[in-house]
């Protein structure tokens, strides 16, 4: 018994070792990739690469990537959630509902580049849209919809019965215990599928080069957004920083941006990740009756 003890206690230590390991490898990893990245574009940068000028600037890029993100944040977070409630409280087990859970994983495996082709049939082709930063942000919100609904849904399943059942105890409708009990319990979790769809849109390519076009002729000052040079005219073409990126690499134009580019996009990544980590924490703090 003592040395099958001490062989488990050898075999614990031996895979602690091992996972540590792992976990160091890989934010070892993690910052090698970033600082390359990072370091290398700024270390060509021009102060001039920053301004908002049309040509070899990245200013309006940088504008429209935050501007088709929360588009397509408006547009996906609250359709994924309530796909999320439905399948977690209102759904019953049956045929149907496994069929919708199917359809729901094919649709997060879709290659974008398909989707980018769907968005181009159905929000150019179809609808007449043109190539425009709203057409963009549906497409986007088409490849974050699955991962929305079933962070939502896995997050309610993982709450204790309690919860709801002590709700309906005291008197609370089934969407009141939803939306005042559930839901606030489950806001670390939602953020995580939030924080993952955001750099989803963020980083995407292949889809908006079908569906948001090229080229960004904005007018700072010009707030009509009717007028196809506002910036917040969602009709009008808008290149983003990933698709930028890849214009000036396919044609070889300018390295030095297209380096410049994919590090202020991966710091946006960065900025926008802690932001939200730090707004899930302090609503949870909140939540729980913690100093936030």
């Amino acid at each position: 018994m003592k040395e099958r003890m001490k062989r488990a206690k050898r075999m614990d230590r031996f895979m602690t070792a091992v996972f540590y390991a792992v976990a160091v490898f890989f934010m070892v990893l993690l910052a090698a990739f970033a600082g390359k990245v990072i370091i290398g574009g700024l270390m060509g940068a021009k102060p001039e690469m920053f301004g908002f000028e049309r040509q070899g600037t990245l200013g309006n890029q940088l504008f429209n990537t935050i501007y088709l993100v929360l588009a397509a944040l408006v547009c996906s977070v609250p359709v994924g959630v309530f796909a999320g409630i439905y399948l977690a409280v209102y759904a019953k087990q049956g045929p149907l509902t496994k069929f919708l859970r199917i359809c729901i994983e094919t649709l997060s495996s879709l290659p974008s580049i398909v989707v980018g082709l769907f968005g181009y049939l159905v929000f150019l082709v179809f609808l007449g849209m043109g190539k425009s930063l709203l057409a963009g942000a549906l497409s986007v919100s088409i490849l974050t919809l699955p991962l929305l609904t079933t962070t939502t849904e896995d997050a309610i399943r993982g709450l204790p019965e309690g919860y709801f059942q002590a709700s309906l105890g005291l008197g609370a409708t089934k969407w009141q215990s939803v939306f005042h009990v559930l839901l606030p319990a489950c806001v670390p979790r939602i953020m995580t599928g939030v924080i993952l769809a955001a750099g989803r849109g963020f980083g995407e390519a292949a889809a908006l080069l079908y569906t948001t076009g090229s080229g960004s002729t904005l007018r700072w000052g010009n707030w009509d957004i009717t007028s196809p040079t506002s910036p917040l005219n969602l009709l009008r073409p808008a290149e983003t920083l990933s698709t930028q990126i890849w214009n000036l690499q396919i044609n070889g134009q300018d390295p030095a941006l297209a380096n410049l580019a994919a590090a202020v996009l991966m710091l946006l990544v960065l900025v926008f990740n802690i932001a939200a980590n730090i707004w899930s924490r302090r609503i949870e703090a909140k939540d729980s009756g913690e100093k936030a």
